[in-house]
């Protein structure tokens, strides 16, 4: 039994994308189980916002507000980010991409002009870095998204009709939704509500646990999307391990830069964890659908390196402590 809480413990994210695949697969093809999913379908959708929400909330309440500054590494993420952005922009426009190219570079400019995870800053303080530092990134990383998305998008799907103000007010809104308000109502219970700050933040783990739960039904909606994807089996394969060498590359960069600065965890997590859920939402909105699947691969890649960062600094702790 201890041998399997502690595998559980070391792989929480590949144990909650394969449960979420699972639960998909098994609602999808079983046909007794028909009508029970056409009742969970709606309660799943509303549920994950509601994780999310409680992710952030228990996050920021082991935060301390005082030191969330600005420091010299998120302007060079920041920069490589928008370098990113730029190189595959000018791939799309100087090529004059069209047909499943074009879909192949929507879905790659998807895992990288999203803005850092949510979750980045739970993941950094399980490798021993700095929560402040990843969360005032996490901030930043995301006004960026709500200035290039309004910017770029017009250029590459033309018939899209994303006005700058319109676009920036409604993801302006899921960024206030997302970070502001559950960052507000912790810093209102740090300060007034002393009993129940304590009794949130003496739970060990519980912030890494609802991004566990979170990340199952972000998995099955992933898994349903690509399913019910029309494009080749070639495409989908093309998108999957590109997807897989822009993660790698984005981790590896962002733990250069960090390096330069005694940060490598929290500059590698910055710039390599995308808010999958919300590159999909973009994608879905206001490009080709399809290009949704890029970020929906990204999720098993990014999780698949950080469960081996996690898995890796546990052992760390281990041979310290032995």
């Amino acid at each position: 039994m201890e041998k399997i809480i502690r595998f559980l413990k070391d792989w929480t994210l590949p144990v909650s994308m394969g449960m979420g695949a699972l639960i998909y697969l098994v609602f999808a093809y079983v046909p007794q189980l028909d009508s029970a999913a056409m009742v969970m379908d709606p309660v799943m959708e509303a549920i994950l916002p509601m994780f999310m929400f409680l992710v952030l909330f228990v996050t920021f309440c082991k935060v301390d507000f005082h030191k969330m500054r600005p420091v010299w590494w998120h302007l060079w993420v920041s920069v490589f980010n928008l370098l990113f952005v730029g190189i595959v922009m000018a791939l799309i426009l100087g090529l004059r991409m069209q047909g499943e190219k074009l879909v192949l570079m929507e879905a790659l400019l998807m895992c990288i002009i999203s803005p850092c995870a949510t979750a980045a800053a739970v993941v950094t303080q399980k490798l021993g870095g700095s929560l402040e530092q990843t969360t005032t990134y996490t901030f930043l990383s995301n006004f960026l998204t709500v200035i290039l998305v309004p910017v770029c998008f017009p250029m590459i799907e033309k018939g899209a009709e994303v006005s700058f103000m319109s676009a920036f007010a409604k993801i302006l809104y899921q960024v206030v939704i997302l970070l502001v308000v559950p960052m507000g109502l912790a810093y209102v219970v740090k300060h007034t509500m002393h009993r129940l700050h304590q009794k949130i933040v003496s739970v060990r783990d519980l912030s890494f646990y609802l991004w566990g739960c979170s990340l199952m039904i972000v998995t099955g909606t992933t898994v349903k999307n690509i399913l019910h994807a029309e494009a080749s089996v070639v495409l989908l394969t093309v998108i999957a391990l590109l997807g897989l060498v822009l993660c790698v590359i984005q981790f590896a960069v962002g733990r250069f830069i960090g390096h330069f600065f005694g940060r490598t965890q929290e500059a590698g997590q910055a710039l390599g964890q995308k808010n999958t859920a919300f590159a999909i939402w973009l994608g879905i909105t206001y490009l080709n659908p399809l290009s949704s699947v890029g970020p929906g691969c990204y999720i098993l890649w990014q999780n698949i390196i950080n469960s081996i960062e996690i898995w890796q600094e546990r052992q760390k702790k281990s041979d310290r402590s032995a």
